[in-house]
């Protein structure tokens, strides 16, 4: 998504951070490096050492749906602008909502839900929206998951300008993967993993093998020269590991190019040649 932003990105504490409990997780919670096996923890460690090392700053976070293992780093509570990863949200709740009968998807609908999960598309996003409640869609997000999401008084309330975090796409993503219906889910999974090739970084570099699926955003900003690079997804047989990233390159030359390097790299250190 090339949406042109007009402010920087704002910080929060990590104490702030949500904890909401979308995905399978034991009672006692497993969180932390610890909960994972070996070869995954030392995968980790790696990855965070590498995105500590690139431009700017990279939310993320890893589970295993499995076992409900969690890690997240430092910048997973940083809000940073969504760009186009709510347009996955759009779909849980357009699915969601024609169950209940509240909205009646024409086979036109289907098509642009389809579009905007494939290539990201902007004009499918915008008719969608207008089409079936506007900021209204918005206000059932946080049921999906997305608790620290917040629209801005100086930007327009639509699904291009929302702020949220990596916390957040965490819990989106397991939200679609958890508690929709199989045949939603299926869909969903379906969909992320046939994504056009504006779409096969982040995420996707956990290769082949591990058959990822994922739903990027991609913005400039326009204030301070960065760029903002957002992948969630998921990789592994049945897809058992979901992975949210939020970078934002700060002040780099080629930050899209910087931006779609990190968060793919990330991705391939984490899962590359693990399900061999």
């Amino acid at each position: 998504m090339l949406l042109t932003l007009l402010t920087g990105i704002l910080p929060v504490p990590a104490a702030q951070a949500s904890t909401g409990t979308a995905g399978p997780r034991p009672a006692a919670g497993r969180h932390g490096l610890d909960a994972f096996d070996p070869e995954l923890r030392a995968r980790i460690v790696a990855a965070d050492r590498y995105a500590r090392g690139r431009p700017g700053f990279t939310g993320i976070v890893v589970r295993d749906r499995r076992t409900g293992a969690v890690w997240r780093n430092a910048d997973s509570a940083t809000l940073v602008w969504a760009c186009s990863t709510p347009k996955l949200a759009m779909v849980v709740d357009l699915l969601v909502r024609a169950d209940s009968g509240a909205v009646d998807l024409t086979v036109e609908d289907r098509a642009l839900m389809r579009a905007m999960l494939h290539s990201s598309d902007n004009d499918a996003a915008h008719t969608l929206w207008n089409r079936h409640g506007g900021e209204d869609i918005a206000t059932r997000f946080p049921d999906y998951g997305m608790t620290d999401m917040r629209f801005t008084d100086d930007h327009p309330h639509h699904w291009g300008w929302i702020l949220t975090t990596t916390d957040d796409l965490d819990r989106l993503v397991n939200h679609a993967l958890e508690r929709m219906p199989v045949r939603h889910r299926d869909y969903i999974v379906h969909e992320l993993r046939s994504v056009a090739p504006n779409q096969q970084w982040g995420v996707w570099g956990a290769g082949t093998a591990a058959m990822p699926g994922n739903k990027n955003g991609w913005a400039d900003d326009n204030a301070d020269g960065s760029w903002l690079m957002n992948s969630v997804g998921f990789a592994g047989p049945d897809a058992r590991y979901t992975l949210a990233m939020m970078n934002n390159t700060k002040l780099v030359d080629n930050g899209y190019e910087e931006g779609k390097e990190t968060t793919t790299r990330i991705s391939e250190i984490l899962f590359a040649g693990y399900f061999d």
